[in-house]
């Protein structure tokens, strides 16, 4: 199940745009004090690294990745989620001609 809606959140209004523009996302800050980013990754390849640990799951779309170390790469669907660890790198890829990845990453 997706998380469909995050409640008591202040929003960062900057968008954080990467990889001229193939992923906007936006920075909250939960009333618990957590921090997450909720965004959108257009059809391409990318890499990202982490330096706190994430969790990213999937809300709408699909993707694949593929994490530091490994070779194979691996579906993420809607209500599916995968964890990066910290200090460490993972690609990303959305297939042209597919619809975007929505995602929030859970930061540890």
């Amino acid at each position: 199940m997706t998380t469909p809606t995050l409640s008591h959140a202040s929003v960062t209004t900057q968008a954080n745009v990467y990889f001229d523009g193939k992923c906007v996302s936006h920075s909250l800050t939960l009333a618990d004090g957590s921090k997450k980013s909720v965004g959108v990754i257009l059809p391409a390849t990318l890499t990202f690294n982490t330096g706190a640990a994430e969790i990213m799951e999937c809300v709408g779309g699909a993707c694949e990745y593929k994490l530091a170390g490994r070779s194979d790469w691996v579906k993420s669907s809607p209500g599916e989620k995968f964890s990066v660890p910290a200090n460490s790198n993972f690609e990303i890829r959305v297939a042209a001609g597919e619809a975007a990845y929505h995602y929030i990453c859970h930061f540890a």
